[in-house]
Formats: C-alpha cells, structure tokens, sequence
C-alpha cells in the first residue's frame, strides 16, 4: 500500500471519528440535557424505552440525527458531483435552480394551506420542474461551451423561480402564511418525521448510487471533453447521469429541510483539501465531513438560544467567510 493511500485512509478513519463525535454530542445536546451513559442506555433499550429520555432520544433527536446525516450527505455529494461536471470548485447544488425551484413549490403549498407531506412533495417536485426548465433551455441555445449555456440558464430559471418565491411572499397572509413560507426556506430539521426519512431515502440512494459507482469516470470529466472521449467515455451521458442524479439528491435534501446553503459548496472543498481532488476519494471524504457538518450545525441551532435558529443562518454564517476564503485563493497568482 503506497503512502498515499495510507494516508488517504488516516484522513477518512479521522472523518468517522468526527461524525461518531458529532452524533454523540448531537445525542446528549439540546433543552433537555442528558449525560452520555443514560443516552447510551436508552438506546441499549431500544425504541420502546420508558421515561423522557426515552421519548427524546428515539421521537426527536434520533430522527433529527439521521435527517442531519442524509441531509448532509446528500447536499455534499451533489456538490462534489457538480464541481467536477463544471471543472469548477466555486459551483454549488443551486447552480441550475434546485433550491428556488424547491422554494417555489413549497411556498405555493403553504400558500394553498396544504399539509407538510404535501409542501414537502410541492418542494421536490419544483426542485426538479426548475432543472428540467434549465437544461431544455440549454438545449435550445446554440453555444460552443454547452457547459457554459447551461450555468447561464440555470442562472436565468432560478432567479424567474425566486421572483415567483417573492410574488407569493406578497400574496400571503402577514399573520400565518408569510412567517411559515420566511422559516421554510430559512432551513431546519425541526419538522422532520421518521415518516419523512421513509420517503426521503430512497430518493437519496437512488441519487447517491450511481454517483458512488460512476466516481472513477468522474475524474475524467477534469478534462477537456475531446480528450475524455478519447478515454472512451461518453461525457454527455455522463455528465447527464450526474446531473440527474445531484438534482434527486438536492431536492429530496431540500424538501425536507428546506434551503440550507453554503454545504454543498464548502464541505467539497474542505473535503479536497483533506484528501486530493480525485474523486474516488473526495467522494466519501466529502460524504462523511458533511453528514457531521450538518449535525454539528443542527445541534448548535437547538442549543445557542431559548429559540430555536433556522440552519441557513447559521450555515451561512460559515460558508459566507469561507467562500471570501475561497474567491481569493482562486484568484492569488501561483
């Protein structure tokens, strides 16, 4: 084994040290305190364990924990996924719409006083009507870099969708509607159900699947798109297949957490630092350091005040400095 790949497996032994870190200080935190041996106890006992700590652990937090996780997850990969099929680190999951689209679709639901199974459903759905809008556009624009055209479109269709978010802001009721659209799309997992997750993570395996067993080729889509068919790769399917795939991924996120940026475009780039840039390896690096991203996020949320913060506040009080970090690295001379 070379040094490399033993440091490589150092570096991912460390991030499930820091996601088992992050899910037993997720376990313990909160408005109701528990000390770790009790927390372990009640998970000894199973989903049937009496008491109040019984109730916390197995009806909120566990469900929140694994919503944290998959959330995370889902979102970090996609923006891998993304920032290889762009050649760009500076791209995120909301580069073809995705969240405005999900935001949309959400705030006409609870415009139309629909139940939270029905905004959820309403936010998937627009999160993927938003990238079928941007990449039919892109295919009606004759452009030498198809790359380029369809950043461009997915810039055009999300800010129509958030004109439509804003519209529908205006038409909603001041004293019901409009504060439940505002904490929607500010992010959070205090309505996830563990019938949520039920639904949820077939859509995220379905999207998370192909992006894990297609990670060698993605590698190749580093080069120019002449020199990757050369290697016998079809970049247009694959580049499809991805884009299809971080989309699933980015709107089953979104529906059940709402908008919570700024992961997607950090946690690959943490996760490269710490790894390299090739995929095989980011990928699971960029899976791991999100998951715990996110719960770390989520735990602070429900414990920094007597309110609970929306994540998108709090994530983007990172990812905001992190991406002025981001900017002028790429842009200092080598």
């Amino acid at each position: 084994m070379s040094a490399d790949m033993r440091s490589c497996g150092v570096g991912l032994a460390v991030l499930l040290g820091v996601v088992v870190l992050a899910v037993a200080i997720a376990l313990v935190s909160g408005a109701y305190p528990l000390a770790l041996s009790d927390a372990l106890g009640v998970l000894l006992d199973g989903p049937g364990a009496a008491g109040e700590a019984g109730t916390v652990v197995w009806s909120l937090r566990l469900p929140r924990i694994a919503a944290g996780l998959l959330v995370g997850m889902a979102l970090s990969a996609a923006g891998a996924a993304y920032q290889g099929m762009f050649r760009n680190p500076l791209v995120s999951p909301d580069i073809l719409g995705v969240s405005a689209g999900a935001g949309l679709g959400a705030a006409l639901a609870i415009l139309a006083g629909l139940p939270l199974a029905a905004v959820q459903a309403f936010a998937f759905g627009g999160g993927l009507l938003a990238v079928g809008c941007v990449y039919f556009a892109a295919s009606r624009v004759r452009h030498h870099d198809p790359v380029l055209a369809l950043v461009l479109a997915g810039i055009a269709i999300g800010t129509l969708f958030a004109a439509g978010i804003s519209l529908v802001k205006v038409l909603a009721d001041p004293s019901v509607q409009l504060p439940s659209i505002t904490f929607w799309l500010m992010g959070g997992l205090n309505a996830v159900r563990p019938d949520d997750l039920a639904v949820a993570l077939p859509l995220f395996a379905c999207g998370l699947a192909p992006v894990w067993l297609l990670r060698w080729r993605v590698n190749l889509l580093t080069l120019a798109d002449d020199e990757a068919a050369t290697m016998g790769i079809d970049v247009v399917r694959l580049r499809r297949v991805l884009i299809v795939c971080a989309t699933l991924t980015t709107a089953a996120a979104v529906s059940i957490a709402g908008i919570v940026g700024w992961i997607g475009l950090i946690v690959p780039h943490a996760a490269r630092l710490l790894v390299g840039p090739e995929f095989s390896r980011l990928l699971p690096a960029t899976l791991l350091l999100g998951g715990a991203f996110l719960v770390a996020a989520d735990t602070l949320a429900r414990s920094l005040a007597t309110v609970e913060l929306p994540l998108g506040i709090l994530t983007a009080f990172v990812g905001a400095p992190a991406f002025l970090w981001l900017l002028a690295r790429q842009g200092r001379p080598e």
